[in-house]
């Protein structure tokens, strides 16, 4: 029997953020991947590792978590006043499907390097010293982010004093603004309250804050849920049960969100929402070891991704968590002490991330203008990734 031998495609391997994925350009695919469909999820899941039954991802490039089990397209921009072009896939680890309904802020953070290191910028944009402002189009939902992007002898710093929770060395700061970054499903508040009652069938009746800011995300209340906000990863993904929970939650409020039309159809859109839950600011020891006080920050929260706590925070749901903040009433800004607030500072599973936003009433709805944080970026390998050539 003759087996087909593997073939070569461009890829880089970064870490943004507190997260990692495989990026690749889009015009260096093989023209059978340029289009979005079967063919091209096929690649990536093979790229990536998936789907594995042992949850390993030990045949791929994936790390076996959701924070690590990503892929990004990059391409320069069809849009006026944008560079690139950004398309994010989250893979699935255990199942065969790669889910395309939101970004990632995360690797959000290396996308510009990416886009200067593979000429996907124009070289009158790039500074030979200081900061690229590289624009970016967020292809999966839609919306403008900006990246401050250092460079140093005309190429892009990636070394630097910034240390970002979550991340073991520190690198050089990338700033990320989120423009308007209410998703564009709808608005930013889909049942047209700050909070509503969830009926979650077998848990119960819950307050839930669901807002569409940089990914749809269904905020709790810990106490709600017998939480206190200052659990770490093993406190909640040791218990089957709670997992479990937290997936009912997310299915029944994905309906009452208007993402999908039935329970049934969460199973296929596993990145989206996420379910967070919050709580007022308590001090914890963060999985570093490292001591968190309650004097420096101003709320705990705790979120789940593909069915799992978060190790960290993504970046996506700290653009839910500071664009709620910003808004009075909401839960978000209830535990973090209410009233009008420009930033918020809250603490994570891995320790702490500062947030700001701005907000404003326009009517009977609130707009989301901009959300900025800074976050590190930084290439691991460079080259190509190898497939069975018989994969798409």
């Amino acid at each position: 029997m003759a087996f087909s031998p593997q073939i070569k495609i461009p890829a880089t391997y970064m870490r943004g953020g507190t997260s990692k994925g495989v990026f690749f350009s889009l015009e260096q695919l093989p023209q059978a991947l340029q289009e979005a469909g079967p063919a091209r999820d096929a690649m990536l899941l093979r790229v990536i590792g998936s789907p594995d039954p042992y949850g390993k991802q030990t045949d791929g490039m994936g790390g076996a978590t959701s924070s690590t089990s990503k892929t990004v397209i990059l391409s320069r921009s069809s849009k006026d006043d944008h560079e690139v072009d950004y398309l994010f896939g989250q893979v699935a680890i255990d199942r065969p499907f790669v889910d395309w309904s939101g970004n990632c802020g995360n690797l959000t953070a290396a996308v510009g390097a990416f886009a200067i290191s593979n000429g996907l910028v124009d070289a009158e944009r790039i500074p030979q010293d200081g900061i690229a402002e590289v624009r970016i189009w967020q292809a999966n939902i839609g919306k403008t982010i900006i990246a401050h992007v250092p460079m140093s002898s005309g190429q892009v710093q990636e070394t630097g004093d910034f240390e970002l929770d979550g991340v073991t060395f520190p690198a050089a700061e990338v700033r990320i603004d989120f423009l308007e970054p209410a998703d564009g499903e709808g608005d930013m508040f889909p049942t047209g309250n700050l909070v509503d009652t969830l009926a979650v069938p077998g848990v119960g009746s819950l307050q839930a804050t669901m807002i569409n800011a940089g990914i749809p995300t269904i905020f709790l209340n810990a106490a709600e849920i017998g939480y206190s906000g200052t659990e770490l990863q093993d406190d909640i993904n040791a218990d089957a049960k709670a997992l479990a929970m937290f997936e009912t939650i997310r299915a029944h409020g994905a309906v009452r969100m208007g993402l999908i039309g039935s329970v049934e159809q969460a199973a296929a859109r596993q990145h989206t929402p996420k379910v967070a839950f919050v709580a007022p600011a308590s001090a914890y020891q963060a999985s570093s070891g490292k001591q968190v006080e309650a004097a420096d920050i101003d709320l705990n929260v705790r979120a789940l991704s593909m069915g799992k706590l978060h190790h960290a925070m993504m970046g996506t749901a700290a653009v839910a968590i500071g664009t709620a903040a910003a808004i009075p009433g909401t839960l978000v800004n209830l535990a973090a002490g209410g009233g009008e607030r420009s930033a918020v500072n809250f603490g994570h599973p891995s320790g702490t991330l500062r947030v700001g936003a701005e907000a404003e009433q326009q009517g009977d709805k609130w707009i989301a203008k901009k959300v900025s944080m800074s976050r590190s970026a930084r290439v691991l390998m460079e080259g190509w990734v190898r497939v069975p050539g018989d994969t798409f």
